[in-house]
């Protein structure tokens, strides 16, 4: 069986949840190829002690040129801050490594635009990150809209809820920092998550009008003073596609203060013929309608169905390890050339596609007008 060896930069907590799917690969059933981790760099050096537990690791390392240099890495994920995505995709694809890289995908369009172009000039294999979509739900939402069966398409709703920041008190971090996570705020940090399918379904937004919200502006330093949080909080965008040539609405919402919500990811396709919905807040839900006499919406328990096979069987829930474990299988078998058909993680045009889509937003948000995308 081939192996495929990896390097991580940045030891934090996405990190880890590489680390951690990596460490139990052996769960996935019949998938042909083992994937092991080798090199971990993290300017930290208490970061990398937590590594130190993982025995297929032969490097813990401070500069990220080591890693880069080491000639048993195939496949670099890197998970750091989006003001340091281009400088640090661009070296590791100059390195000849192939990428698996965070969203957003660089701080804003421009920078995006490049790492794309560095990819076409490398040849190097590249998908960003997007775990959401890889719920059994998100998987049987895909399936629904396939089929045909939903008749014509309405309207599409999508969004990522977290209400964390309701709380003026917590401490500030690069996340609520526009030098570090970019003009685009809220958007760049979940809106990868709420874009993935409806961009894989070829519904790419050609106008859109958002309403952007700075709710909380300065949180507490961690050194007894305040530091000014400036980025945006809460995003909604109303957005065209384009479906058969008729415009549809899609509503696109990415929102870090969201009163009741801890992490919740949803998408609502409704057609003329059915309906189909579904949220992580309740994670084994599908709710499914088909036009009849009655309007009836039908709830569906889903167990454990996932892309790649695993041990666990399917009348268990899966949780976010699992369809993190199922987006880097994805990855992987993409990679390798055995993805089959199955959805594949985001690729650096659907990447670019979504920073368009910000782009236009902050224009939008601006001027209080409606911005076309090209």
């Amino acid at each position: 069986m081939k192996t495929v060896n990896v390097g991580i930069i940045g030891g934090g907590l996405m990190g880890r949840e590489v680390a951690s799917a990596l460490g139990r690969w052996f769960v996935l059933n019949d998938y042909p190829l083992k994937v092991v981790l080798k090199a971990v760099c993290d300017i930290n050096e208490k970061a990398l002690e937590w590594y130190e537990q993982i025995p297929t690791i032969d490097l813990l390392t401070t500069d990220y040129q080591e890693l880069l240099d080491a000639s048993n890495v195939d496949v670099v994920y890197v998970a750091l801050p989006h003001h340091l995505h281009l400088e640090y995709y661009l070296k590791v694809l100059e390195a000849g490594k192939d990428l698996f890289a965070e969203k957003p995908f660089g701080i804003d369009l421009e920078a995006a635009e490049v790492i794309r172009n560095k990819i076409d000039e490398t040849g190097c294999f590249v998908r960003c990150s997007s775990e959401m979509p890889f719920f059994p739900g998100g998987q049987r939402v895909i399936k629904e809209i396939l089929s045909g069966r939903l008749g014509e398409i309405i309207e599409v709703n999508a969004g990522f809820y977290h209400a964390s920041d309701l709380d003026p008190l917590k401490p500030i971090n690069w996340k609520r920092q526009s030098q570090y996570c970019g003009e685009i705020g809220v958007m760049g940090d979940l809106g990868m998550h709420v874009m993935h399918i409806p961009l894989r379904m070829g519904w790419k937004p050609t106008r859109v009008y958002a309403q952007l919200q700075k709710i909380v502006n300065k949180r507490p330093d961690g050194k007894g003073g305040w530091s000014v949080c400036d980025t945006w909080n809460n995003a909604h965008l109303s957005s065209t596609i384009s479906i058969k040539g008729v415009e549809v609405p899609m509503m696109l919402e990415m929102k870090r203060l969201a009163p009741g919500e801890t992490n919740s990811w949803h998408l609502e396709v409704l057609g003329t013929e059915g309906g189909v919905r579904y949220s992580t807040k309740d994670t084994k839900v599908l709710w499914t309608f088909n036009r009849e006499k009655e309007q009836v919406w039908q709830r569906v328990d889903l167990g454990f169905q996932v892309p790649f096979p695993t041990i666990t069987g399917g009348i268990f829930e899966p949780g976010f390890p699992d369809c993190f474990m199922q987006m880097l299988a994805a990855y992987f078998a993409e990679r390798e050339g055995f993805l089959d058909g199955k959805l594949g993680c985001v690729t650096p045009e659907e990447a670019i596609m979504s920073h368009q889509v910000f782009a236009a937003a902050l224009k939008s948000h601006e001027n209080k007008v409606a911005v076309v995308i090209s």
